[in-house]
């Protein structure tokens, strides 16, 4: 059996530098898809260097290159949707169309068609295939001035459901990774209150000490990918039990 390959977006920073590091550490193959470089440098590590607020070139490319990737022996091969924006803080009416256009792009629209390349381009793989999409408890209770992140943290969950559906081979889960401090959580906290009226609890969580560190996150989340019953249930958090 060959090493396991993991194909990861937004590896170059915050959580998802943190899981390529400890998916390399354990010995994975990894592809990682980003904006910027990661800086590390490892044998085991292949970087694409691409911009998902237009991900159909990405799609395609991933479907082309799988497909030389053929069955290996039952290792499995693994897709996690991490990359995503923020945005700036504000309504939607406030928000520039661009701007809210971006964000549904890069934190929904690529992780649709990725996830539509990635089972069609390994349909010979004869090992396990696992689709992790890196969600949040507001795709699931909503925030003021983040209308955005928001829809497209619930599509992302809705979108895990459907995929499960019409691709039983695939064990797809959706993923609320927990709370932890990265510069998503300091622009949080750091927003003006009154545009922002949910700024005193994300400034409460790091003054409360409540935050883990992007590597606790990424060892959370990897061993939830590891559970033998990943993909039971499409949409899921970190901390539910098995």
């Amino acid at each position: 059996m060959t090493s396991p390959l993991t194909l990861i977006t937004g590896h170059s920073r915050g959580l998802g530098l943190a899981m390529t590091r400890q998916l390399l550490a354990a010995g994975h193959q990894v592809l990682g898809i980003a904006r910027h470089p990661s800086g590390l440098a490892h044998p085991a590590l292949t970087e694409w260097q691409a911009d998902l607020a237009d991900a159909a070139p990405v799609a395609h490319r991933l479907r082309a290159w799988l497909a030389t990737h053929p069955a290996d022996g039952g290792s499995a091969l693994t897709l996690i949707n991490n990359a995503g924006t923020l945005g700036a803080l504000r309504p939607l009416a406030d928000s520039p169309p661009e701007e809210v256009a971006r964000a549904l792009r890069v934190g929904l629209e690529a992780a649709l068609l990725l996830t539509g390349a990635f089972i069609a381009g390994s349909q010979g793989h004869a090992g396990p295939r696992r689709v992790l999409n890196i969600s949040s408890g507001l795709g699931r209770r909503a925030m003021a001035a983040q209308a955005p992140y928001c829809a497209a943290k619930a599509g992302i969950d809705h979108m895990s459901r459907a995929v499960a559906l019409e691709a039983p081979g695939v064990a797809v889960v959706a993923l609320a990774p927990g709370v932890f401090d990265t510069d998503m959580q300091r622009q949080l906290r750091g927003a003006d209150p009154a545009a922002f009226p949910d700024q005193p609890q994300f400034a409460r969580l790091a003054t409360e000490g409540q935050l883990l560190s992007p590597e606790q996150a990424a060892a959370r989340v990897l061993a939830y990918l590891d559970r033998p019953d990943f993909g039971r249930e499409p949409v899921a958090d970190v901390r539910d039990q098995p």
